[in-house]
């Protein structure tokens, strides 16, 4: 996920600023902006870029809202582990069952801090998205 964070990112900042310009520029140096084919082609120009600055917003949404889920998988078997421990030992033996307590937290605290780390910045990239394409149409509507 912070792989799609830091592409996505680097996109905003270097890459989505001159292709906004070679837009504006190729849109400002027609000659026909007015007529209904015009006004088709600046939409499948904003079209363009809004697909490529939502590009893997979608996959990063879907991997927090999984990222968790598989912590609570590392949690399951972790208890497996505790519950083996218990069968074999009795409750009596707390070493042997710490591991198992480890495995079940461990998995579980990973999956939250990056999928609550990765919250904040697919938020933001997510406005960042929106907003740019709304520039983009203010700036080719004048």
């Amino acid at each position: 996920m912070w792989t799609l964070i830091i592409e996505r990112a680097w996109f905003f900042l270097l890459d989505l600023p001159r292709r906004i310009h070679a837009v504006d520029q190729q849109w400002h140096g027609r000659s026909d902006q007015q007529s209904w084919s015009a006004r088709r082609i600046r939409d499948a120009m904003i079209s363009r870029v809004a697909i490529d600055v939502n590009r893997h917003l979608l996959l990063m949404k879907a991997l927090m809202a999984v990222l968790p889920l598989l912590g609570l998988l590392g949690t399951v078997t972790g208890m497996i582990r505790v519950f083996d421990v218990m069968a074999v030992m009795g409750t009596g033996n707390a070493r042997a069952m710490a591991g198992g307590v480890s495995q079940a937290t461990i998995p579980t605290m990973a999956g939250l801090v990056a999928a609550l780390s990765g919250l904040y910045f697919v938020t933001l990239l997510d406005r960042k998205a929106s907003t740019s394409v709304e520039r983009l149409e203010d700036l080719l509507s004048h």
